[in-house]
C-alpha cells in the first residue's frame, strides 16, 4: 500500500488539504468543529500519519526538547525525566532522552546528537558538580542546567538548596540529641551538603561526626556504612547525602547487628519514593523534582535571564530519624 497522503485525508472528509492542515498543525486558521470532527475521522480510518520533518520544517520548530540524565537505573533521575516529559507534553513538545552514564565525554556526545536531531532545546541534568559546558563549541540550541549546585556562566541553571537542605536534616538529627552527626557522601570535598551538614554542627556547638565517603550508589552507600558504623567509635546518627546510599547503609546496619533509629538515626537527601519502602521509612530531605522540572522547561523554552535558580528543599520526617 502506498503511503496515504494529506490529500487522501482530503477527499475522504470532503474538505480542502489545507483544512486538514489546519487541523494537524491546530491552526493558523480555526476549523469549525462538526469539520474537524470529520477530518479527525478520516485521518483515523486512513491511518494517515503526518510528516513530522516537513512540519518542523514548515513551524521552523521540531516541538521537540532533549533532555540528557546521569543514569536512569536512578531513581532520582527516573523522577526527573519523567517530570520534565509531562511539563513538556502539556506545553505540545516532545522529548528525546538520552542517558550519559555519568561521564562528561558520553554527556557531551548526547548533547551533539541531540543538537544534530534538531531539538530546540537541551535540558542537562548533569551529574558533575561544575558542568564544563563553558569550554565547548558555542551550542546552536538553548542548554538549561538541570540540578546543578553551583552556577556555570554563560548558562541558566536550576538547583534545589542543598546546603539549607542538609542543614535541615542534620540539624533535625542534633535536636533528637543524636549527635555528633556522621556523613556518607560522594564527589568532591566541601561540596554544599558537606558545607550545610558542617554549618549544623557549627550551629549547635556539637564537633563534627566522622566522614564515609563513596559512590552516589546503593554499594556505595553500603560499603561506606560498614566502614562508618562498624567500629567502637560509631557516630549515633548519619546524614546520607543521597537516597540510594541511605538504602546501602540501612543494610549496612542490618548486617552489623543494628537497629534503625535505636542504635543509629538516618536521615538522607533526594526524597525519591523509594524512601517510602526501607524499613523503617527513611526521613528524608526532598528536591521540588516537579517545580524544578517546571522551571526548567520554561527557561529552554521561554529564555530569560542566565541567572540561576534555587529552589527550596523540604524534610519529610519519618521513622528513620527517632520520630
Amino acid at each position: 500500500m502506498s503511503r496515504v497522503t494529506r490529500a487522501d485525508v482530503a477527499r475522504y472528509a470532503g474538505v480542502s488539504s489545507a483544512v486538514v492542515s489546519y487541523v494537524v498543525n491546530d491552526g493558523p486558521r480555526p476549523v469549525a468543529e462538526a469539520t474537524a470532527a470529520r477530518v479527525r475521522e478520516a485521518i483515523r480510518v486512513l491511518g494517515y500519519r503526518p510528516n513530522v520533518s516537513a512540519q518542523a520544517l514548515r513551524r521552523g520548530s521540531s516541538r521537540l526538547l532533549g533532555h540528557v540524565v546521569p543514569d536512569l537505573g536512578n531513581p532520582l533521575w527516573a523522577e526527573f525525566s519523567l517530570a520534565v516529559d509531562d511539563v513538556a507534553s502539556r506545553r505540545g513538545y516532545g522529548v528525546l532522552l538520552a542517558s550519559s552514564e555519568g561521564g562528561a565525554g558520553d554527556e557531551h556526545r548526547r548533547i551533539e546528537t541531540l543538537t544534530a536531531r534538531g531539538v530546540d532545546a537541551i535540558i542537562v541534568t548533569s551529574v558533575m558538580a561544575r558542568p564544563d559546558l563553558v569550554a565547548r563549541a558555542e551550542l546552536p540550541v538553548p542548554v538549561v542546567l538541570l540540578n546543578t549546585f553551583f552556577e556555570v556562566p554563560e548558562f541558566p541553571s536550576l538547583g534545589v538548596d542543598a546546603f539549607g537542605g542538609a542543614h535541615a536534616g542534620t540539624t533535625h538529627l542534633l535536636g533528637h540529641g543524636h549527635g555528633p552527626v556522621g556523613l556518607v557522601i560522594g564527589g568532591e570535598s566541601g561540596e554544599l551538603r558537606e558545607q550545610g551538614w558542617r554549618r549544623a554542627a557549627h550551629d549547635a556547638g556539637v564537633a563534627e561526626g566522622p566522614i564515609a565517603r563513596g559512590e552516589f550508589s546503593r554499594r556505595g552507600g553500603y560499603a561506606a556504612g560498614l566502614q562508618l558504623l562498624g567500629g567502637p567509635a560509631r557516630p549515633r546518627s548519619v546524614f546520607v547525602a543521597s537516597d540510594l546510599q541511605a538504602v546501602g547503609v540501612l543494610r549496612a546496619v542490618f548486617e552489623l547487628g543494628l537497629r534503625v533509629p535505636h542504635d543509629v538515626a538516618v536521615v538522607s537527601f533526594d526524597g525519591t519514593v523509594e524512601t517510602e519502602f526501607t524499613n523503617p521509612q527513611l526521613t528524608t530531605v526532598r528536591q521540588p523534582v516537579a517545580a524544578m522540572a517546571e522551571a526548567a522547561v520554561a527557561r529552554a523554552l521561554d529564555g530569560g535571564s542566565a541567572a540561576r535558580q534555587v529552589l527550596p528543599a523540604e524534610l519529610v520526617v519519618r521513622a528513620s530519624c527517632g520520630c
